[in-house]
């Protein structure tokens, strides 16, 4: 019993139980362990390659990185296309894509009515104004909706992850009025590229792959009784809008930019001079449940008691 063939093993590994266990782990794990057998064997992993492969499992764990890993390997876009196929096959259609959510999301930013300045202080860039309205499937506006809205700043670091930055910098909540209605102040973001000398970084040298995103922002959209929109939209003319690590770019998703745009009427936001305007409406679909409509980030989902 003591000596084993690796089909021996193998079978041991995804059998031995003691209590019966949660039936889905044990079917995931499975098939993921069996798999990494196969890779071990039929691309003859040497023990140096696979504790190395484990060091920096840990390293990665340890930065708090795996959220960069999920998206440039293609994962989180791969659960976002299985979502769309799934939609489709159920027939619903219309609405906002979907695009990640990224993994720097911090809940919990303030809340202004209508409208809200992102920024703070001088311009740290070129002064831009996102508006639009809310608006359900039949093109009526959805009032009182939560459009949680965060980006990078100038040096692409996202604030409580970036060192220097205000807490909740660069990133706000929303309510829109009566007529769906919501606007925010802020600058053009950068696009920016993952952290050099990191767990990361290293993967994707070793892959020869680049680590840069576009510039875009993020966005959270909730309201009673309607889908939870998870969506991002990307800034034009940037080099990687067709080149993401992130595979994130979608049709749908990439404003148009109004320049020299009169400010009467921006004067609430601070703006006194001409700035950048760009014009977009989220359209949201109907909750098929309950739990379609919790305004819930990814990890706030699996965290939360069903």
């Amino acid at each position: 019993m003591s000596e084993l063939t690796q089909a021996q093993l193998l079978e041991l590994v995804n059998t031995r139980k003691i209590a019966p266990g949660n039936a889905r782990v044990r079917q995931l794990t499975e098939r993921i362990v069996t798999d990494l057998f196969k890779t071990i064997d039929e691309l003859d992993v040497t023990p140096d390659e696979f504790w190395a492969a484990a060091g920096w499992l840990t390293r990665l764990g340890a930065t708090g990185q795996t959220g960069l890993i999920t998206a440039g390997l293609g994962f989180d876009r791969l659960i976002d296309i299985r979502a769309d196929e799934a939609d489709a096959k159920a027939g619903r259609t219309g609405g906002t894509p979907r695009a990640i959510e990224g993994p720097l999301f911090v809940a919990g930013a303030p809340m202004s009515q209508g409208e809200v300045r992102l920024d703070e202080g001088e311009p740290k860039g070129e002064v831009f104004v996102m508006e639009g309205q809310v608006l359900d499937l039949n093109g009526q506006p959805v009032a009182h909706a939560s459009v949680d809205v965060w980006h990078a700043n100038e040096q692409g670091g996202y604030s409580h992850f970036f060192p220097g930055m205000k807490p909740y910098e660069l990133r706000r909540r929303i309510e829109t009025d009566a007529k769906g209605q919501y606007r925010f102040r802020s600058f053009l973001p950068p696009g920016y590229a993952i952290p050099p000398n990191s767990p990361t970084s290293e993967l994707f040298e070793a892959l020869g792959r680049h680590g840069n995103r576009p510039a875009h922002i993020h966005f959270l959209v909730a309201a009673p009784g309607m889908r939870t929109l998870t969506t991002q939209v990307n800034i034009p003319g940037d080099s990687y809008i067709d080149d993401d690590f992130a595979f994130a770019t979608r049709d749908g998703l990439i404003v148009g930019l109004e320049r020299n745009v009169a400010p009467a009427g921006y004067e609430s936001l601070g703006i006194s001079a001409p700035f950048t305007r760009t014009q977009f409406n989220f359209v949201m679909q109907n909750a098929a449940s309950a739990d379609e409509a919790l305004p819930l980030t990814r990890m706030e989902r699996v965290t939360t008691p069903a």
